[in-house]
């Protein structure tokens, strides 16, 4: 076991990732969780190569085969017709030239996976400990090189660092003095599952489960992304339009299928006949992130994830770019020893800052593309789309071939 230990302040996909990526270093780790019970909402979500490569050197390679879903192409669509803009083929190109396939995934089994890589005996090193009930409401650092995280009911714990993965309203991320302001993207999000029998049943919608790919349709100020998870047994979908200002004030709320289905009036037929087969749960979410900063450890305090590099998920790289953020921290906190835990956060964000940084921008710029209203501003785009190579999307090759790493796969279990 290394002579370091870790305090995370987190339990979402970037805490759990850093926990299991510190516990293979041989680093122990304590999170901490402010929810009663650990979790996540039911919602799909797309992994990069360059995060699945990081939860196969975390040993998750068979867990990963078992609840995802290889994306095999994604596919561009108009939004009142459905006609192709154009596809990118994924698949076992994607996997030859990454060196990892591109996944869809259940976010709560993602979750569930990077716990167990982070507490069950069957992994190699110590296990983390892990505290719910635990809000983080300040970081002591009388002692420079123990810094304790302060909890709601005055407890305090110490690590040898102390790692902010605690979201876009990040505690810690305020406490090292980082800009702070949330930013309105202008956009909400519709989220729901849906049946994927009752789509396979309809002919009409069928070709969801027929083919694994990522359907997007490219409207006026909006999109829709759909997909199947959970073995083709649900649906995702996450349907982008303006945000209101309730949404935006309120960050999250319940929505209706009538609210649904009039957002979409006058879309493909197809998608149309799919939303009026949501009959769970519908959230809306404002869609808000924050302005890209490269300064993201101070002392033995660092942060990680959404509370580094919050970002609007029009990439699809979230989740992705915290998971590499976790490989890339354990990487450099390995072997370190107390009096260099310092060097190693601030090697930790020479390395990933900037990366993150280029991510949330790319993102931020496929927002005005996939807006567009009609006219010859939305005819250009679809020409350029056309004309792309379609044995992968070349263009995205920095995201997909990700932070370099030190080390090869270990095997999977």
């Amino acid at each position: 076991m290394a002579d370091i230990d870790v305090v995370i302040c987190g339990a979402g996909i970037g805490g759990l990732a850093a926990a299991a990526a510190l516990r293979q270093q041989g680093i122990a780790t304590t999170v901490l969780e402010q929810a009663p019970q650990l979790g996540e909402i039911g919602a799909g979500l797309q992994i990069g190569p360059n995060a699945t490569r990081v939860l196969h050197h975390l040993g998750l390679r068979d867990a990963m085969d078992q609840i995802s879903l290889e994306v095999q192409e994604t596919v561009n669509r108009r939004w009142q017709d459905g006609s192709i803009i154009a596809k990118t083929t994924l698949g076992a190109s994607a996997t030859a030239r990454y060196g990892a396939p591109y996944l869809q995934v259940h976010r709560a089994d993602l979750h569930s996976a990077l716990l167990s890589a982070a507490i069950d005996p069957d992994f190699p090193g110590p296990a983390a400990t892990i505290r719910t009930n635990s809000a983080v409401v300040t970081i002591d650092e009388s002692e420079p090189t123990r810094p304790k995280a302060v909890l709601a009911d005055g407890t305090s714990i110490a690590g040898s660092a102390i790692i902010g993965a605690d979201g876009i309203r990040s505690t810690v991320r305020a406490h090292i003095g980082a800009p702070n302001e949330v930013l309105d993207s202008g956009d909400m999000a519709f989220r729901t599952l849906i049946d994927g029998d009752a789509v396979r049943r309809d002919p009409v919608t069928r070709f969801i489960v027929d083919w694994q790919a990522g359907n997007v349709w490219f409207g006026p100020y909006g999109h829709l992304v759909i997909y199947p998870v959970r073995k083709q047994k649900l649906i995702n979908v996450v349907g982008i339009g303006p945000i209101t200002d309730e949404v935006s004030a309120n960050w999250s709320r319940s929505a209706t299928h009538d609210e649904l289905m009039a957002a979409y009036q006058g879309w493909d037929e197809r998608v149309i006949a799919l939303l009026s087969k949501a009959d769970g749960p519908i959230a809306l979410w404002a869609m808000k992130h924050q302005a890209p900063f490269s300064e993201w450890a101070r002392g033995n305090v660092a942060l990680l994830g959404d509370a580094a590099h919050s970002m609007v998920p029009y990439v699809s790289q979230g989740a992705s770019q915290s998971i590499e953020d976790a490989a890339v921290l354990a990487e450099e906190l390995a072997g370190a020893d107390a009096a260099a835990v310092r060097d190693a956060l601030a090697a930790y964000v020479q390395r990933r800052a900037e990366r993150a940084r280029t991510v949330q921008i790319a993102a931020l710029d496929n927002r005005a593309v996939f807006h567009l209203p009609d006219g010859d501003r939305q005819r250009e785009r679809d020409q350029r789309m056309r004309a792309v190579d379609k044995n992968v999307d070349t263009k995205l090759d920095w995201i997909y071939m990700g932070t370099p790493l030190r080390r090869e796969a270990v095997p999977s279990r």
